[in-house]
């Protein structure tokens, strides 16, 4: 059977997500309504913004088998698509661990500002990580490619957290935003690579990390403590979890004909309500917490995943109706950009010490929460302006 190409459903989503997470990100939430941003480790419950990064880990799964697949139908060879894999998983873990440690300079023994340290890091990943135009610069942008690995280096040799008297250096701690992704990206697309489109199989790579989850959240993996620094997020099981129940609806979707459209959301709000249920079930040991990465909450945010998507899926490719979402897709096609982009902008400010965020500073949670929507939406359209400069990260 014919494989269907990528979905528009998946691009929208995935936007969608990246909107909510600038938006949740630029918050104030000392003014905001606590149910818009992260509850506390211990809090059995969760609020907007303890969703937002499981539905963008869910995205990054369901696009798997159509990336992954796509290089198969070019008569890419494995080994080439394991190089692949390998280079971009590197690549977020780098810039996870970059963005991780950011914030924990110190300018008196690293000799430079921490604003300035972090607009020179995320301006280098731009300038190493960015999908350069084929023709007749080709020599310049790989000076520039070259210039920023070089100040890359230069600022991790440079960098030292800690105090004069006990300095430290980097971590790499949780990984960061886009180390979490890495990881769990490097296990999807290594299942997939090895079972393809089997749904069975999986499923049941879904079945074993929920059981993972779960053991470690049990204290019985302690025996692998010694590997926790390195393979900590994969043994803990909850972002690998999330990023294969994306993955198997990507995968089931490949597998429909294009006219089974109303089997596809069946399936999908199937799998949701299947997903809810679980997560419900489990909280009966395990509270809904996103800080302690419980499979409950794992599960309830697939399940969510799985409703949002099919509704999007619903409106985008069973409608015909994309066009409400046309602010967004730039976002979603190019979502390094948009998620570090702002970045630059806020450490820009920060070193200005110009009132350009001055709605962060109202004690009325309407203009709070109306400033970072508009931050969010601004954001959104200078990912699309940086496009058409081909300023756009590709990993």
């Amino acid at each position: 059977m014919e494989k269907r190409a990528r979905i528009a459903s998946v691009d929208i989503m995935r936007g969608l997500t990246l909107l909510l997470m600038l938006f949740v990100n630029d918050l104030n939430m000392k003014v905001a309504p606590a149910w818009l941003g992260h509850m506390k480790a211990d809090y059995d419950g969760m609020g907007l913004a303890d969703w937002v990064f499981p539905g963008f880990l869910f995205i990054v799964g369901m696009a798997i088998p159509f990336a992954i697949s796509g290089r198969i139908k070019k008569n890419k060879p494995v080994s080439g698509i394991l190089l692949h894999i390998a280079i971009r998983t590197v690549s977020l873990l780098i810039i996870g661990v970059l963005m991780l440690n950011s914030g924990r300079v110190n300018p008196e023994t690293t000799g430079i500002d921490r604003n300035l340290w972090a607009l020179l890091m995320y301006i280098s990943v731009f300038l190493v990580w960015n999908d350069y135009p084929e023709g007749k610069h080709k020599l310049l942008f790989m000076i520039m490619r070259a210039a920023g690995i070089a100040t890359l280096i230069f600022l991790v040799i440079i960098f030292r957290s800690g105090t004069t008297e006990n300095p430290g250096w980097m971590i790499t701690g949780w990984w960061g935003i886009l180390g979490l992704i890495g990881w769990g990206y490097l296990a999807a697309s290594m299942i997939y690579v090895a079972f393809r489109d089997s749904v069975v199989w999986t499923a049941v790579a879904v079945i074993f990390f929920l059981v993972i989850n779960i053991l470690d959240q049990s204290g019985v993996l302690g025996f692998l403590d010694p590997l926790r620094p390195t393979l900590g997020i994969l043994i803990q099981g909850n972002v690998p979890l999330i990023v294969l129940t994306g993955m198997l609806a990507g995968v089931l979707i490949r597998k429909m004909k294009e006219s089974e459209n109303m089997k596809i959301l069946l399936m999908l709000i199937t799998l949701g309500a299947v997903s809810l249920a679980m997560g419900f079930f489990l909280r009966k040991w395990f509270i809904i917490s996103k800080i302690m990465a419980t499979p409950s909450w794992g599960m309830i945010c697939s399940g969510i995943s799985f409703l949002v998507f099919a509704a999007i899926y619903w409106l985008a490719d069973v409608r015909g109706l994309t066009g409400w979402a046309g602010f967004v897709r730039p976002a979603g096609k190019h979502s390094l950009t948009t998620y570090l982009a702002p970045d630059i902008l806020y450490h820009a400010i920060w070193m200005s010490a110009i009132s350009v965020l001055f709605y962060k500073q109202s004690s009325e949670p309407v203009v709070v929460i109306i400033g970072s929507i508009a931050w969010a939406l601004l954001m959104a359209g200078l990912t699309a302006i940086l496009a058409r400069m081909n300023i756009k990260l590709k990993l």
